[in-house]
């Protein structure tokens, strides 16, 4: 429990420190650039402070200069802060509304443009959320999403959500399926007690929807690619 201490400890102190510091800079000067980097690094001390090592594979499978859909598997509350730093550019993230009501978090989440979603939304929500990430798309930001919406209960692949894809088909944003591994083990769902370990990031060639008939297909295409990268023991049983 030690290490969990340690690594909370450092996001409560740096994280206060960047939200009383960096937000009002951030809001005269217009820009969230420099604090986006300056969390990216909290991030990655945070992970250092509780033992965990990350390995990332594949950044050049990412276009230079085009506005991605980085579309993740889901295992651990570990996963945001072990993928965040590994994104190449800087992108929002399309989560729980609840996360957003965090102090200083979710003021400077919504400065970078974060979009928050409702559990059990309406369509009606819904359809926000996939414009929120379209308009962010189209300002130049990429979106981390996790393709299942939530975590997996067993570690293997869950079904995905459908709302990515139909976002995918309207924007021709290129989607970059990425898997992760590890974090599993090393903060199991239900359980806050961190274990030190290596998380792995690997990022799969780019899939452009342009290429497919319908969002069915493109999803089956990313699909089929996250499973073929994942070890036996991660993949759907079906």
């Amino acid at each position: 429990m030690f290490v969990t201490f340690k690594m909370v400890l450092t996001y409560v102190v740096l994280g206060t420190l960047a939200g009383v510091l960096g937000i009002p800079y951030s809001f005269v000067v217009g820009n969230v650039d420099r604090l986006y980097r300056i969390i990216m690094w909290i991030l990655r001390t945070g992970l250092r402070a509780g033992g965990i090592r990350v390995e990332v594979r594949g950044q050049e499978n990412v276009p230079a200069g085009v506005s991605c859909i980085y579309l993740s598997n889901h295992v651990s509350n570990l996963d945001p802060p072990v993928i965040f730093p590994a994104l190449p550019g800087r992108s929002a993230a399309v989560l729980k509304n609840e996360l957003m009501r965090i102090p200083f978090l979710g003021t400077a989440m919504r400065m970078g443009g974060f979009i928050p979603v409702e559990r059990g939304r309406s369509r009606a929500a819904a359809q926000s959320s996939v414009a929120a990430a379209v308009k962010a798309l189209q300002s130049g930001l990429h979106i981390l999403i996790f393709a299942e919406g939530t975590r997996s209960k067993d570690g293997r692949l869950a079904p995905f959500k459908r709302g990515t894809f139909y976002m995918a088909m309207e924007t021709g944003a290129p989607i970059i399926p990425v898997v992760v591994t590890g974090t599993e083990k090393m903060m199991r769902k239900h359980s806050a007690a961190v274990t030190p370990g290596l998380a792995k990031v690997t990022m799969l060639p780019a899939i452009y929807p342009a290429n497919y008939a319908s969002r069915e297909e493109l999803m089956q295409a990313v699909r089929q690619a996250m499973i073929a990268a994942l070890p036996e023991e991660m993949r759907p049983l079906d």
